[in-house]
Formats: structure tokens, C-alpha cells, sequence
């Protein structure tokens, strides 16, 4: 972290921070609710701080940084004054959990922090820049609190906050004297008059920052003011005397200490070399793309990690010539890099750039390609003899299959490689992963390449980026290929990944039918009851708001209505539709049930909108799969997002209606699976009572409540088997005792005993559960039932908040990620057999555990049966999977 001192020059830039008064400011200046990881660690004040940092960093260039950091113990000022800082509000426990995360950046940064028993971190910052001023550097301090301001002079500046952390004032003397009418000097006296409320100092009444300012710009210093107190006139100078003797001490607990006993000085406080493998670890669990993305692109602290490019020997060919060029590279496999566009089922080629590992490729235009040429590509893309590795390979085989080209033979995907390596990670760029993997960086080495010539134009620049991609996609395939054969991912890659691919772009390629008119009629419809709802909340509160203003609805419920408070926020109470809800069952006032109405309706409205324009000039619309976003495996659909239109209301059954059928086709048919995260859980703990409970043929949910209550099946309630269908679905997902709690609306104890009682009857479960976190902490990493990780390194975490997240993500990874091996393997499976077949059906969707076929005419019987076959058999389960299907016009009537 720290290195050996050097001497300062005059260059040197000291870079002083405010640890816990920047992390708290981002802590009140971002939601907190629009900020946590898909697992629910805050990271509101971890990100703003974060990305303040970034900031400062790449605007003022430091050489020299440290961040002073607060403690717990009390300290000197405490002991002078007893009621220092009291009467603070505690401390969010949202808060406390994301200090130790602003630690681990620092480090990961290598960034200094600092932090001394018996000292605020402003008396280190008053240290450090009376010693870096000695050492003749120039020091930035960044800090919200004031009382900086004392230590402003020619070689120090404040960067003060004026707006959460992300905008900075620059206080230097001549802006603390036009601010507060002092110099910087006389500022600790001005603030010993004024009083600070933050610290529990309270100053003269009566008195403010410009009389104050006056009073000490007539009388010169608080020495003379106070020797001559008997001159003040009025009200002010009768409050300055009876309040003497707190402005004496409120200046005395306002000197900053600059003589803390430190280990370090600035000198040595140099701008550390951070790693790129660290960072990536740190910022995945933290799930901070956008950040990671602005501190690779703006920021130089790092040391070089690669002093290299690719060397690529980039061939002019004649026409005709592009078959012979193959035929002498065919022993190899080819590195391929593509630009276009693609996205909604298809897309266009602009340029293709193919390349060996030993050095030659070649670059090519498709639109200026002679025949023999086009012919030689179109015939190398397609044979799946060829070996070929490409980066992001869907998006270009839609737009080569709108060329009427297959692209076939791709043996690595490298993002999806990367992706199985680091499952974590939200993004998965080329030129990171060969920083990454390969230590070198996405450029040419050489100006000039074959008979190419760098003149400027733009175009031969262009080709040689596009060559030097497709010669790093070939390096990298080589490297995670050796990666995924230590992580035991090759398989994974080959035999389910990377066929699937295909089957997504046929998918996506195909699209599904939608009724636009019933789409908006729909609209229509959910606008009316949109208004219908604001018009009745306006009804039931005497007046018209906004419903959609947190502020507003604030305001209507609890400083007019007087409704019980809910959780405090820094804006006041929150108004989300949890709280609401809550709020709804221990007070039933028609306005809550109004805006939680109006917020639903809204929402499906948007949902609405958003698709009517989707729809291509054949009326269907094309979704986008991604294989890489979730780090259990699942599949995500994009553009529009098919898995998030809700299924348990009637209007979201509605919105389903509007997918149809196409022509040329007779119904939709869909096959899901029935409890396939049950059936997964009753495999892998190998429950005998749980395996008997599927074999009985029985309602499951009634079975197990029957064996937890101890009472016959016909006995067995709806509260009851609802009751236990929770606890059997939230201990495949990690459902903790009190968010059992919360589901079921009972007590944390009552839930706790729930689970004790469901654990007596099915104890291979609990052992289950008990060991896979064991192993986990043990391995460093979860596996499904077809060997995909997910590495949990916060299982070991000293935060006890984080070390308890992954606990959880270690009870749930199994068992999801092994649902999402298996729909992936039966979708595979179903579409290799339609192929077989030469049925005309095809697959459309597939959403959560659900594919939706559009049947051929005539082909629905023989479809059914293959369906069921093929999805049955994906994998062989203990408790064995059993398939669910429904044909029908529609997307809703072909539900089941």
C-alpha cells in the first residue's frame, strides 16, 4: 500500500480525504433503496464515495493520497467537553454495513487510509497538511466538514461538497473570505461565535456568520473581541457576554490537532498500483459495471499492465484469392471479428476480419466481395469442420444469417468462455480480457502492416483494429480454454453454452405474433382505470396530488392524514409499495389502497406501450436473450424483457393475450416444468421423505404440510398448505427465518419454529443446507448438477452482513443454477429433435422454466410427444421431472 518515500518536487499534489463525512454525504445523497446488490447489500454510500473518488482522482492527477477515517473510541474533545456531538441521530445500520466496503476499495486501489485512537480524521488531515506544506507539496483536502476551512492557505485547498458528493466548491483563502467574511485564519473564531449544530456546539443567539464576520473584522482576532466585549452594544453584545464562556471553549474544541502521532508522512503516502484482479473481484460482488467501466477509462494510477499490442500481418488479397488464403491458414483455428448492427431478429455485416494466431489475416468488405470470394467465406463460416473462435457470436450470426449465411464450427465464444471463468462479472469486453488474460492491450503493434499503409484516411485503421480484434479473440480462446479445463467448465461450454447460441438467434430470428390492436385496446383500457384511480385517491383525501411524487404522497399520508409512520428515509418516510402495504393492514384507508392500485395499473400500462412499438412490419416482436447477466445460469430477455410481464393478475394475463399465434402456424403449445426447484432440492439432499412425498402422486404441498403437522391430508387447509408451500420454495431459495416471516406476515419466531418443525420431517434437507455452505466456505464456490460455479468469496468476509448474503447465495446457486442447466439442456435437446424430425414447428420463447412453441399444422400431436420426451429426459432427478403443457390460440389460453 505504501512505498518507499521519495523527495517531494514541485509537482508533488497531496490528495487528503474525509473518510466517513464524504461516505456519510453519499450516503444521504443517493437512495438507498435504489441501490444494493440483487442480493440486498446497500451500496449507496460505498458507490457515491466511489464514484467521487474516481472523480477527484481524474481531475486533480494526485501524486500523494491518503483517506483519514473517524473511530469509535471517544476522543480528547470528549473529554473536554462531555456532550460533544451528542444528541447525533444513530447511525443507519444501512450505513455501518458499507464502511468496511469503502475499506476494501481503498485497498483495492491501493489507497492509504488512516485512522488513530483518540482523534477525529480531520486532526490527521490538519497533521498531514501542516507536514506536506513543510515538505513543499501542495495539498487538496476533500471534506464536508467546515472546520477544514481553518487550515486553507496558498498551499492548501478545500474541496467542499455542495451537492451530495458529486459536485465540489474550491475553496482556496480568497473563496473562504468572500464566503464567510473572515479569512481562513479567523475562521475557527467565526465558527466559536456561530457554533456548529453538527457537533453539538451551540453559539451565541442571535448570532450568525456575517455578524460574527463583522464583529472579528473591526476588532481584528477573538483575543481582542473578547478583551473588549464591553463595546458590543444590544441584544447581540448582552447574548455574546452571558455566552462567553462557551464560545471560549467552542474555539477551543474547534482547533484542529496538527500534531497526531502518525507512522506515516506524506512522502511516503504515494499513489499506490492498484490491480486490475482485484478490482474486478471487488467491483462484480459489488455489482458496480458503469464504475469499473469510468476507472478503466479515466484513470492512469494503475501501472501499465501491458507494454504490448498484437503484432498482425494484415494481407492484401487479390480478388478470387480469399479461398487459397483459407486453405493455407486451415490448420488453424481462426480468430473472427465482425462490425454491424444487429438486435430484433436480425442485423447487417459491414466488415469481417479473420485471423491466425501465427500473424496473417485478412480484412473484408461483404459489400464489395466477388462471387468466388463470397463463396469461399459463406462456405468457411458454415462448415463445422472449421474450427473458429469469435467474441459475442449471436449478434453476428443474426446479421450473417440475414445474408443467408450460417456461421457453424465456433469452438469459443470468448465472452461466454469468460463468462462460466467469472460468472460474477456483469460485462464481458474484449479488450479487458486481453488486459486480463493476456496482458496485452487491443492495438497494433507495428504502423505498418503487409502493403498496408497508415495514411489517415480513417479506413486502413479501421481494418487493422478489426484484425488485431479477431487475432486477440484467437490468443484468448486459447487461454480460457485452459481456464475452463482447471475450473471443470469445458463441457459446459461446449456441449450446452454454445450449441445454445444458436438456438437463441433461430429464436430471436423467428419472434413471436402479437395482436397490436388488442394491445391497444388494452392501453386504452388500463389509461382509464390509471385515471379512475387518481380520481377516487383525490376523492378519498379531499384534494388532488400527484401520485406519482414520493414528496406529495409524504405529505397527503402522514402529515395529513396522520398514518402511522413508516421506515424514515433522508426525503421522510418511504412510500414504496411494501411500506404501503404494510401500512394498509394496520390502517385500511381507502387512499392507500388507491395509489397501490394506481402504481399497478401504471405499471402494466408501461408495459403496454412499450411493446405496441416492438412490433416489426410482420407483426411480431423479437426479444433478445442473454446468456451472460445472471450468475446462476438463467437466461435474461431484453428489448422487450418477455419475463416481466406478470402472470397473477388478471390484467397481466391480459397483456399474454395479445401474443398470438402467426400465419402460417395453428396454435402455440407450452411445456414447463412442475416444481422443478423441489424436484432439484429433493435430488441433491437425497430426502427420503421428501422423495417419497413426489413419489406419492399426491398434491406435494399437502403431503409435506401433512407430514410437518402431523395431520391427515384431508385435513390439510389452504393457510396450512400455503404455509408450507413458502417453506418448501424459500429453502430452495435461502429463505431466511425472517423472511419467511415477512412472507407469511407472522413472527420471526413463529417462522423459526416453522422451520424446526418442517427440518424434524424432512431432516436430509437441513444436513443438505448445513453442508453445501460448509463446502462452499471450504471450496470457495457452489456447483450445479452439470459443474457451473459461482464463487463466493464474502463466505469468508469478516462483514457480517456480506458473509451472511453469501450463505444464502450458497443455499440458492445449486439449486437455480441447476434449474437453468436444465431448460437449457431441454431446449437444446427439443430443438435437435424438431430438426430430426423436419417438423416446420419451432420454438419461440423460452421465459423462466417455460418454452412456447408454434406448431406446424398438423404437427401437434407428434410435437407434444417429443416435447415431453425430450424435456422429461434432460436429466436423470431422483425425483424425476415431470412436464406440464397447454396449446391455444394464445400466449394465455396455451397456459396450463
Amino acid at each position: 500500500m505504501v512505498t518507499t518515500a521519495a523527495t517531494p518536487d514541485k509537482s508533488d499534489r497531496f490528495l487528503l480525504l474525509d473518510g466517513h463525512s464524504l461516505a456519510y454525504r453519499a450516503f444521504f445523497a443517493l437512495p438507498v433503496e435504489n441501490f444494493s446488490t440483487t442480493d440486498g447489500q446497500p451500496t449507496n454510500a460505498v458507490y457515491g464515495f466511489t464514484s467521487m473518488l474516481i472523480n477527484v482522482l481524474r481531475d486533480e492527477q494526485p501524486t500523494h493520497i491518503a483517506v483519514a477515517f473517524d473511530r469509535s473510541e471517544p476522543t480528547f474533545r470528549h473529554e473536554q467537553y462531555v456532550e460533544y456531538k451528542a444528541g447525533r441521530q444513530k447511525t443507519p445500520d444501512e450505513f455501518r454495513s458499507q464502511v468496511s466496503l469503502i475499506f476494501e476499495v481503498l485497498d483495492a486501489l491501493r489507497i492509504p487510509r488512516l485512522s488513530v485512537a483518540g482523534f477525529e480524521a480531520d486532526d490527521i488531515i490538519a497533521t498531514l497538511a501542516v507536514q506536506a506544506t513543510r515538505a513543499g507539496m501542495k495539498t487538496l483536502i476533500v471534506t464536508g466538514d467546515r472546520d477544514a476551512f481553518q487550515l486553507v492557505d496558498d498551499d492548501v485547498t478545500i474541496l467542499y461538497p455542495v451537492r451530495g458528493v458529486s459536485e465540489l466548491s474550491r475553496m482556496d483563502p480568497a473563496a473562504v473570505e468572500a464566503k464567510y467574511g473572515v479569512p481562513p485564519q479567523r475562521y475557527r473564531e467565526l465558527a466559536a461565535l456561530v457554533g456548529e449544530t453538527s457537533d453539538n456546539l451551540p453559539g451565541v443567539p442571535g448570532v450568525g456568520p456575517k455578524t460574527a464576520a463583522k464583529w472579528l473584522t473591526k476588532y481584528g482576532d477573538l483575543d481582542t473581541l473578547v478583551a473588549r466585549v464591553e463595546e458590543i452594544k444590544g441584544k447581540a453584545g448582552d447574548n455574546l457576554r452571558e455566552h462567553l464562556a462557551q464560545v471560549l471553549r467552542n474555539h477551543q474544541i474547534n482547533k484542529l490537532d496538527t500534531e497526531v502521532g502518525l507512522e506515516l508522512t506524506p512522502p511516503q503516502l504515494i499513489m499506490g498500483q492498484w490491480d486490475r484482479e482485484e478490482i474486478h473481484t471487488l467491483f462484480d460482488s459489488l455489482q458496480f459495471r458503469v464504475l469499473r467501466e469510468r476507472l478503466y477509462s479515466t484513470l492512469s494510477a494503475a501501472e501499465p499492465e501491458a507494454d504490448e499490442g498484437f503484432d498482425v500481418d494484415l494481407d492484401a488479397l487479390e480478388p478470387g484469392a480469399l479461398g487459397t488464403w483459407l486453405d493455407a491458414n486451415a490448420g488453424d483455428r481462426l480468430g473472427i471479428a465482425v462490425t454491424g448492427t444487429w438486435g430484433r431478429g436480425t442485423g447487417e455485416i459491414t466488415a469481417v476480419a479473420l485471423a491466425s494466431k501465427k500473424g496473417p489475416a485478412v480484412h473484408l468488405d461483404p459489400a464489395e466481395l466477388i462471387e468466388d470470394d463470397e463463396r469461399a467465406l459463406a462456405a468457411y463460416l458454415a462448415d463445422p469442420a472449421r474450427p473458429k473462435a469469435i467474441h459475442e457470436a449471436k449478434g453476428p450470426m443474426l446479421a450473417f444469417a440475414a445474408r443467408g449465411v450460417t456461421l457453424d464450427g465456433v469452438t469459443s465464444d470468448t465472452a461466454l468462455a469468460a463468462y462460466l471463468a467469472l460468472p460474477g462479472q456483469r460485462t464481458f469486453d474484449l479488450a479487458d480480457l486481453a488486459l486480463r488474460y493476456l496482458h496485452r492491450e487491443l492495438r497494433s503493434e507495428t504502423e505498418e502492416s503487409g502493403q498496408l499503409t497508415l495514411d489517415g484516411s480513417g479506413e486502413e485503421e479501421a481494418a487493422q483494429a478489426l484484425a488485431v480484434r479477431a487475432r486477440a479473440v484467437t490468443e484468448l480462446a486459447d487461454v480460457l480454454d485452459k481456464d475452463l479445463e482447471k475450473r471443470g467448465a469445458t463441457r459446459l461450454l461446449r456441449e450446452v453454452e454454445l450449441p445454445l447460441v444458436g438456438v437463441l438467434a433461430d429464436m430471436e430470428r423467428a419472434g413471436i405474433a402479437v395482436d397490436t390492436d388488442h394491445l391497444a385496446g388494452l392501453s386504452a383500457s388500463l389509461g382509464g382505470q390509471v385515471k379512475e384511480q387518481e380520481q377516487d385517491a383525490h376523492s378519498a383525501v379531499g384534494r388532488e396530488f400527484n401520485l406519482g411524487s414520493p414528496k406529495q404522497v409524504q405529505q397527503v399520508l402522514f402529515d395529513e392524514l396522520n398514518l402511522p409512520k413508516t421506515k424514515r428515509t433522508k426525503t421522510g418516510y418511504t412510500t414504496d409499495s411494501e411500506a404501503l402495504t404494510n401500512l394498509l393492514e394496520k390502517e385500511p384507508h381507502p387512499v392507500l389502497e388507491h395509489i397501490l392500485r394506481w402504481r399497478e395499473v401504471a405499471k402494466l400500462k408501461s408495459i403496454v406501450d412499450s411493446l405496441i412499438p416492438m412490433a416489426d412490419d410482420n407483426g411480431r416482436i423479437h426479444t433478445t436473450f442473454n446468456q451472460m447477466i445472471a450468475a446462476t445460469g438463467r437466461l435474461s430477455s431484453t428489448d422487450p424483457n418477455l419475463q416481466n410481464i406478470p402472470i397473477r393478475t388478471a390484467e397481466g394475463r391480459q397483456i399474454r393475450e395479445a401474443f398470438v399465434v402467426g400465419d402460417g402456424y395453428e396454435s402455440l403449445l407450452t411445456a414447463d416444468y412442475s416444481q422443478i426447484e423441489l424436484r432439484i432440492m429433493a435430488h441433491l439432499s437425497e430426502d427420503e421423505a421428501l422423495l417419497e412425498a413426489f413419489g406419492s402422486g399426491a398434491d406435494f404441498h399437502t403431503i409435506t404440510a401433512s407430514r410437518v403437522f402431523g395431520l391427515p391430508p384431508e385435513q390439510i387447509d389452504g393457510e396450512l398448505r400455503a404455509r408450507i408451500k413458502a417453506m418448501n420454495y424459500g429453502l430452495a431459495y435461502g429463505l431466511s427465518a425472517y423472511g419467511l416471516s415477512q412472507q407469511l406476515r407472522i413472527s420471526p419466531d413463529e417462522a423459526r419454529g416453522l422451520m424446526e418443525e418442517y427440518f424434524e420431517q424432512f431432516g436430509g434437507v437441513r444436513d443438505y443446507l448445513r453442508n453445501i455452505v460448509a463446502k462452499a466456505r471450504q471450496d470457495g464456490y457452489t456447483e450445479t448438477i452439470l459443474g457451473r460455479r459461482r464463487y463466493l468469496p464474502d463466505l469468508n468476509s469478516d462483514n457480517r452482513q456480506r458473509r451472511e448474503m453469501a450463505e444464502r447465495m450458497a443455499l440458492n446457486a445449486p439449486i437455480q443454477g441447476s434449474a437453468a442447466d436444465i431448460i437449457k439442456v431441454a431446449g437444446l435437446n427439443v430443438h435437435r429433435a424438431i430438426n430430426t424430425a423436419g417438423l416446420t414447428s419451432r420454438i419461440l420463447l423460452q421465459v423462466h422454466d417455460e418454452l412456447v412453441f408454434e406448431v406446424a399444422p398438423g404437427e401437434l400431436e407428434t410435437l407434444k410427444t417429443l416435447v415431453s420426451t425430450e424435456m422429461a429426459g434432460a436429466y436423470d432427478l431422483r425425483a424425476p421431472l415431470s412436464v406440464s403443457m397447454g396449446t391455444g390460440r394464445t400466449w394465455q389460453e396455451a397456459a396450463h
